[in-house]
């Protein structure tokens, strides 16, 4: 599982006690991101052959097409984004700058209607679409040999479902998940609290909403869709029915990652924080195979794991990468996510396959 004897350690995350409030660090960071790379753009179908998908690549050097077979051997890190996310996600900027300084490739592979290209077809993005996940990592394994994916909130579900759910079929040699719900039916309820319905259900629902509206649509479903005042109304709405799931119940319990954990045979690292107001139940030891790390932090909040330096930014961490002027003399930060997942894809042997890398974040002494 990992080129190393000593379990994966990465430094600690901490913030100061008047950051550590879940919300602060669930909506702050998008305020201090990088700005994103000039990423490099390619289209392909979906796994149904309907619509087109966007890969936005970050390269750390040209990539050759090969006329011999030939594969890139340089790492290539596969990010799934969250709901309604993009290449344009804080989390993702921020990981694409990390990557590219550890001399890796990095791509984003957009679920349908993200990214900014309409879905064609009937169907969206759901949680548990493992074929999709299984169908992007082909692509990129055409002319890639060294695939590593991480995936967030509910691309983070679905990797680690499609973790469990492939065994040794999966094409990615190992994952890092973040703030995933992987036990989909406690994050509704979750979802449903006073603050995370006031909060951050208008931010998430209305984009799609939108979306789904602008499909072709019987008026009692466009009647239906716009009464929708929380996820869970919308996921019974549109969401099951569309993706061949019974009800919302259904889609819930058959679509979580928790349940295939215990058959993960690839190392994957599980971070979530415990103060996070999004994910509900999380991941136990017991659930878990043994290739499976869990890292639960006690704040962070969803995505978040904003930081922020007392030194006036003048002693950053070696590992830490922005193209953000603004960034660089700013206190505060998101680099704790991206250090993390470098670490943890050298500990599991990325570095034995790379060029001489750059720093890594030390293990926590």
């Amino acid at each position: 599982m990992s080129t190393s004897t000593k379990p994966f350690s990465p430094a600690p995350f901490k913030p100061p006690f008047w950051l550590t409030n879940p919300h602060l660090q669930s909506i702050l960071p998008k305020f201090f991101a990088p700005k994103a790379p000039t990423y490099r753009r390619v289209v392909e179908k979906d796994s149904l052959d309907e619509s087109d998908i966007a890969y936005d690549f970050y390269d750390t050097h040209p990539v050759a097409v090969s006329k011999d077979g030939e594969l890139e051997q340089t790492p290539l890190i596969v990010l799934f984004h969250g709901m309604e996310g993009s290449s344009d996600s804080h989390y993702a900027r921020a990981l694409a700058y990390q990557m590219h300084a550890q001399g890796w490739h990095f791509v984003v592979a957009h679920f349908r209607s993200c990214g900014g290209i309409p879905a064609s077809g009937t169907v969206f993005y759901n949680a548990g679409d493992t074929d999709e996940v299984h169908h992007a990592l082909q692509n990129l394994r055409e002319q890639y040999a060294n695939i590593y994916a991480v995936g967030v909130s509910l691309g983070g579900n679905a990797l680690a479902k499609y973790m469990g759910e492939y065994e040794d079929k999966v094409l990615c040699k190992g994952a890092v998940v973040i703030s995933a719900p992987v036990d989909m039916s406690s994050a509704a309820i979750t979802m449903h609290s006073f603050l995370s319905h006031r909060i951050y259900t208008p931010y998430l629902l209305n984009p799609i909403i939108k979306k789904a509206l602008a499909n072709d649509l019987t008026q009692d479903e466009i009647n239906s869709i716009k009464a929708a005042n929380r996820i869970s109304d919308f996921d019974d709405i549109f969401t099951a029915p569309r993706h061949g799931y019974r009800s919302k119940n259904d889609y819930y319990h058959t679509a979580s990652a928790m349940p295939y954990l215990r058959n993960v045979t690839h190392p994957l690292l599980l971070i979530s924080a415990k103060d996070d107001p999004f994910i509900g139940f999380t991941a136990t030891p017991n659930d878990v195979s043994d290739s499976v790390t869990i890292l639960d932090t006690e704040h962070g909040g969803h995505i978040g794991y904003l930081r922020y330096r007392s030194d006036n930014g003048q002693s950053k961490s070696k590992s830490s990468v922005t193209n953000d002027k603004e960034s660089k003399t700013s206190k505060f930060d998101i680099n704790w996510i991206p250090e993390t997942v470098s670490a943890y894809f050298n500990w599991i042997g990325v570095a034995s396959i790379s060029e001489p890398s750059q720093d890594v974040v030390s293990d926590n002494k």
